[in-house]
C-alpha cells in the first residue's frame, strides 16, 4: 500500500528535517507562488469561456504586444508574493522598472519573473507557464537596481517553472535538487510526482525556431546539420520538438534529455530571451538536475545582468549535448 502523497506544503514544511535548510520565509513565498499558480491554471484553462484570450491593446517594456492573459497572470503573481511582505521588489517581463513592494528595509526577497511565459499559445490551447526566480537581498534599506537587481543567476537562493499543460506542473529548486509537483485538481493541493529530478546527460531531441536557421552563425548550423545527419551509433538523427513555449520546450529536455537553443539572430543581436526572468532560473532548475546552461561562450549564471530586461542567447538541457553546441560555437573560423 502507498503512503500518503507528499504535497508541496509538507515537503517544504518537512525541508529542514531533510537535510534541506531552507532560508527564512522562503517556504512561504514557494507556497504563494504555488498559490499563484492554482489561480493561473484556472485562468487559463477557462480563457476561452471567459472572454480573456487575444490581445490587450498594449505593449510590454521589450517591445512583444500583450495578451489578456499576460496582464492577469502579472496581476496574480503580484498580488499573491505582495500578501507575504517577504519580497522587496519585483522584476517582470510586463513592468518596464522593477516595482517595489511591501517594507523595503524588512522584506528578504527579490523576485525575477515571466508571469506567462508563452503565451502566443494561449489562443489555440498550447502550453504556456509561469518561471520564477529568487535572490536574497543584498542589503537592507531601499532597494537599489545595481546592487539588488543586477545580479549573476548564481546568487539565485530558489528558481523554478510551473508548466499549464495536460496537467499542472510545478518544477522548483532550493539549491539542493530538482523537485516536481503535479496539481491535484480535485484536492486542490500540489503532490510530489518527480522527486529529485535528474536530466540525463544525452537526449534525442531539440527544441529551436528554425524558421531562423539561415541567420545563425556558421557554427550553429553545422551543429543542426551534425543532430540531423544519421548516425544510430549516436543516437542521431535528433528529433525536431518545437512547442513555442520555453518552460514546455525545457520541461521536455529536462525529463527525457536533448536540448533547447534560441541564438542571437538578424532580429534579435543578443538573443531573444531575458536573462534574469528566463535564463537564469531555468539554468539554475537545469543545473541542479546535472544538465548545463550557456549563452554558447560562457555559463548563463556567470552572466551578471547589465539591465533588469537584458537579452541573451541561451543553449540549455542534457550536459554533454549543450557542450557538444559550445565546441561547434568554438570552432568556428
Amino acid at each position: 500500500m502507498k503512503g500518503a502523497a507528499i504535497t508541496l506544503d509538507r515537503h517544504l514544511r518537512e525541508a529542514d528535517g531533510q537535510g534541506r535548510d531552507l532560508p527564512e520565509g522562503l517556504a512561504a513565498l514557494l507556497s504563494a507562488l504555488a498559490g499563484a499558480s492554482k489561480i493561473l491554471a484556472r485562468q487559463v484553462r477557462r480563457a476561452a469561456l471567459s472572454g480573456s484570450l487575444g490581445y490587450s491593446g498594449g505593449v510590454n517594456v521589450t517591445g512583444d504586444s500583450q495578451k489578456k492573459l499576460d496582464v492577469i497572470a502579472n496581476e496574480t503573481v503580484l498580488e499573491a508574493v505582495a500578501s507575504t511582505g517577504l519580497v522587496a521588489a519585483v522584476v517582470s517581463e510586463e513592468l518596464k522598472g522593477a516595482k517595489a513592494l511591501a517594507d523595503q528595509g524588512e522584506a528578504r526577497y527579490i523576485l525575477c519573473t515571466d508571469p506567462l511565459d508563452g503565451s502566443s499559445n494561449t489562443d489555440i490551447n498550447g502550453a504556456v507557464g509561469t518561471i520564477f526566480g529568487i535572490y536574497p537581498r543584498a542589503a537592507d534599506g531601499p532597494v537599489d537596481e545595481v546592487r539588488d537587481l543586477l545580479r549573476r543567476g548564481s546568487e539565485q537562493i530558489a528558481a523554478g517553472y510551473v508548466m499549464y499543460g495536460p496537467a499542472t506542473v510545478l518544477v522548483y529548486t532550493a539549491g539542493d535538487g530538482v523537485f516536481g509537483f503535479t496539481l491535484d485538481e480535485d484536492a486542490g493541493t500540489f503532490v510530489l510526482t518527480h522527486d529529485r529530478i535528474r536530466c540525463p546527460s544525452r537526449g534525442h531531441y531539440y527544441s529551436a525556431n528554425l524558421g531562423h536557421l539561415k541567420e545563425w552563425r556558421p557554427g550553429i548550423r553545422k551543429f543542426v546539420e551534425h543532430l540531423t545527419e544519421r548516425d544510430p551509433s549516436t543516437g542521431r538523427p535528433y528529433s525536431l520538438r518545437y512547442v513555442g513555449a520555453l518552460v514546455a520546450d525545457l520541461h521536455r529536455g529536462l525529463i527525457e534529455g536533448g536540448l533547447y537553443f534560441y541564438p542571437a539572430d538578424e532580429g534579435h543581436a543578443n538573443g531573444k530571451l531575458r536573462l534574469l526572468y528566463e535564463c537564469a532560473p531555468l539554468a539554475f532548475v537545469v543545473e541542479q538536475a546535472g544538465g548545463r546552461a550557456s549563452t554558447g561562450a560562457q555559463r548563463i549564471l556567470e552572466v551578471r545582468a547589465e539591465s533588469i530586461h537584458q537579452r541573451v542567447p541561451l543553449v540549455i538541457g542534457s550536459a554533454l549535448d549543450v557542450e557538444l553546441y559550445e565546441t561547434f560555437m568554438r570552432r568556428e573560423p
